[in-house]
């Protein structure tokens, strides 16, 4: 039997969220401080996933200056409905939602329109379209009474689809299916006649779970499904290789199954580095509901395709060198809380991608000069040629390896008396630690990170090889550094006023055996 390799969107992709028009299918995630936000993507056969752009490309749209990388924007909804493609998105500042978006557009690839502010609170919204054409929100919210419910609730209103204000009642739909566990996650579908609100419990980490309840009336009252946890690893020992798994979205294919997209993480000794990715998961439909992964009852990273799919579905492989000879960088690399066109650009000339150093520090709450794109394997190696002429040791330029509050620059700079020097710094949690240094002689050079189960290693080439140092693996993990992001490779300047400029002739990411 045909099959693929899960996860089928590597790297931090969390939330996934996903609708289908047609023989097409569309999935959002999770951005957080990262800009451009919300990456929409497009597949034909649920394995294979190609991008179209984002939801927010314009800073107008929703504010992300002031807020910590795991915050801003935070597990959109994607739904189509006569025409128009909706997504809901809430804005966490502090680790808490603050303002609920709503955007639309006639086309997944853009342009999106600018946010309408919905009165609501909580996190995870959601929409759902009945049958008679109506549309309903949920989120999820701390509960009223949690001495007597539980600490969270899944909440609706409808949503009125000529205004997009939320109107009529509030509804307090269910408070989850494990008493003392925080609800979340609402996604509503209808099946039969019933419908059927799925969740997540347990948090995002370990104990994260799939739950469900069900009613015959859309606005309820919901009973929870007796089999729940639906879908979990949090019962499975060390060895294995997915945990954390939860946070599904259900979609029907046009050969009449149904899929879910769900977040997991691959850890390594129990870390991981790379974040929450997106695996997908055949769902089963029975008299009592959905029935998850029906053959194991597990994620598994191997799975069988999708029926009406060729065996040949893979995920596309972008090329391993970016030359930056586009007017715009590639849809793979982001910046932190908005455009960075004033600082990093590319463009004619030389080629190659030009930064434009900023007093801006990575640790800080504004855009940096950075951009910076996702790691997707364990093991890989990521490269880029610099050039870059420091005048004092507060002028850096070079390589980042980026995850939260823990990040490691590999970076082109100067000591005290002037001499070019190649300098590896880790920082956690604002403090830096030199772990190597090597003057070169030119102000151009190679620079390498190099990633494998145990850590992460640096090199420069400046006609000889040089190792500068290694860092464990786990530094870099969210068990480690927190947050909800995984790791990033990046580009940046840091400098004061006037401080030059950097130039980026190549970058380098390819898989490592």
């Amino acid at each position: 039997m045909p099959t693929f390799s899960n996860p089928v969107l590597a790297g931090s992709h969390p939330d996934p969220s996903i609708c289908r028009v047609g023989e097409d299918f569309y999935l959002v995630t999770s951005s957080f401080a990262y800009y451009p936000g919300i990456p929409v993507l497009h597949s034909r056969d649920l394995v294979g996933w190609q991008p179209l752009g984002h939801v927010v490309d314009r800073p107008s749209q929703v504010p992300l200056t002031g807020l910590d990388v795991s915050d801003g924007l935070w597990a959109a909804t994607i739904r189509h409905h006569g025409g128009t493609f909706y997504v809901v998105v809430a804005l966490a500042r502090g680790r808490q939602g603050s303002t609920t978006y709503l955007f639309t557009a006639s086309d997944p690839a853009g342009p999106w329109s600018d946010p309408v502010v919905l009165e609501a609170e909580g996190i995870d919204p959601s929409l759902f379209f009945d049958d008679d054409g109506r549309c309903w929100f949920t989120a999820c919210r701390d509960a009223a009474e949690p001495e007597v419910t539980g600490p969270g609730e899944l909440w609706m209103r409808e949503l009125d689809l000529e205004s997009l204000a939320l109107t009529g009642p509030t509804h307090a739909l269910w408070y989850g299916a494990m008493r003392g566990a925080w609800v979340e996650a609402p996604h509503l579908y209808k099946r039969d006649g019933v419908y059927h609100l799925i969740g997540a419990e347990g948090g995002t980490e370990r104990h994260h779970a799939v739950t469900a309840a069900r009613a015959d009336a859309v606005t309820g009252p919901y009973s929870t499904d007796p089999r729940s946890p639906l879908l979990t690893h949090r019962h499975r020992g060390a060895a294995e290789p997915i945990h954390n798994v939860g946070h599904v979205d259900l979609v029907d294919t046009p050969a009449g199954e149904t899929w879910a997209v769900a977040l997991g993480v691959r850890p390594l000794d129990g870390t991981h580095t790379l974040g929450r990715e997106v695996f997908l998961v055949p769902v089963e439909w029975t008299a009592d509901g959905p029935v998850f992964a029906p053959d194991t009852g597990r994620v598994r990273l191997s799975e069988r395709l999708p029926a009406g799919t060729g065996a040949g579905a893979v995920a596309p492989v972008r090329p391993a060198r970016d030359d930056f000879g586009g007017t715009a960088l590639g849809p793979e690399w982001s910046s932190l809380r908005g455009p960075v066109g004033h600082l990093v650009s590319t463009g004619p000339g030389e080629g190659g991608l030009t930064i434009r150093l900023s007093p801006e520090p990575l640790t800080g709450t504004g855009t940096p000069a950075f951009v910076a794109r996702r790691q997707q394997h364990l093991r890989m190696r990521a490269r880029a040629r610099v050039r870059f002429t420091a005048t004092a040791p507060t002028q850096e330029a070079g390589l980042v390896v980026f995850q939260h509050a823990h990040h490691a620059t590999l970076a082109l700079t100067a000591d005290a008396s002037g001499v070019p020097h190649v300098v590896l710094t880790a920082h956690e949690a604002g403090s830096p630690t030199r772990l190597g240094a090597v003057a070169v002689t030119s102000d151009e050079v190679v620079l390498v990170v190099d990633s494998d189960e145990s850590g992460y290693t640096f090199h420069v080439e400046d006609g000889t090889w040089t190792t500068l140092g290694s860092i464990e693996r786990p530094f870099f993990s969210t068990e480690r550094a927190g947050g909800f992001v995984g790791v990033h490779l990046g580009l940046y300047g840091i400098g004061g006023a006037d401080a030059g400029e950097a130039h980026v002739h190549w970058f380098e990411y390819a898989p490592a055996r």
